[in-house]
């Protein structure tokens, strides 16, 4: 059962020695992305205030448009998250029950 949890430790310390993050730049980089984040929620900002039963059908398909390809710059910057899989989360729960 030792054996196993070091299995799971394994990938995150091999994942952790290939890095090379430089600290400065990882700074300057989020203080670009925050700004890139700001001016695309001040678009989206100003796409749902726009009156869209006055436009036309073309003018609204285009904004429908704009608006998809906003949320996909967006998600692509804050993809950053930890997802865990249902299977996981099954097993950690079962490991901690037969632990504890």
């Amino acid at each position: 059962m030792s054996f196993s949890l070091l299995l799971l430790a394994v990938p995150v310390q091999l994942n952790a020695a290939t890095l090379d993050i430089n600290p400065v730049a990882a700074d300057s980089i989020t203080i670009a992305e925050t700004a890139v984040v700001n001016t695309l929620t001040a678009r989206l900002d100003e796409l749902s205030l726009i009156d869209k039963a006055s436009l036309r059908p073309a003018e609204r398909r285009e904004m429908r448009r704009e608006v998809r390809s906003i949320n996909k710059q967006l998600n692509a910057i804050n993809n950053g998250g930890v997802y865990i899989s249902v299977g996981t989360l099954l097993l950690i729960i079962i490991l901690l029950v037969i632990l504890l």
